[in-house]
């Protein structure tokens, strides 16, 4: 998992923390390893909290991971890595971040079934 703090994000430190934080996860990691990691875009403060990072900023910073896996182990392990949003994921936002370009699914924390049903089942709703 990789995320930012409120503060940071605020700051307009969140591409350079996201940035670093992947580079250092990966450190160490051959080509063929990172094809067979999943990473997680979470927030720090999404944690928790039922904030959720709007789909376009979960998408853009999920673009930001997928850039850096490009420049250190190149295109095809960067399109083919799978790189899931962490960030307070519900059924009423699951649908919507689904849909964009870089976001391969979800780390899910839900305690009601219920809930984890219309998340996996987005496409139905």
């Amino acid at each position: 998992c990789v995320g930012e703090t409120l503060e940071e994000r605020e700051s307009g430190k969140a591409k350079e923390i996201i940035t670093k934080q992947t580079q250092l996860a990966l450190e160490g990691l051959e080509k063929e390893q990172i094809k067979n990691t999943i990473i997680a875009y979470e927030p720090i403060w999404a944690i928790g909290t039922g904030k959720t990072a709007t789909a376009t900023d979960a998408n853009e910073s999920i673009k930001q991971i997928r850039e850096k896996i490009k420049e250190i182990y190149g295109e095809e392990v960067a399109e083919n890595v799978i790189i899931q949003y962490g960030g307070s994921v519900k059924p009423s936002n699951a649908k919507e971040l689904f849909e964009t370009s870089d976001i391969d699914g979800a780390l899910v924390a839900s305690l009601k079934v219920e809930d984890f049903e219309k998340i996996v089942n987005y496409d139905q709703n």
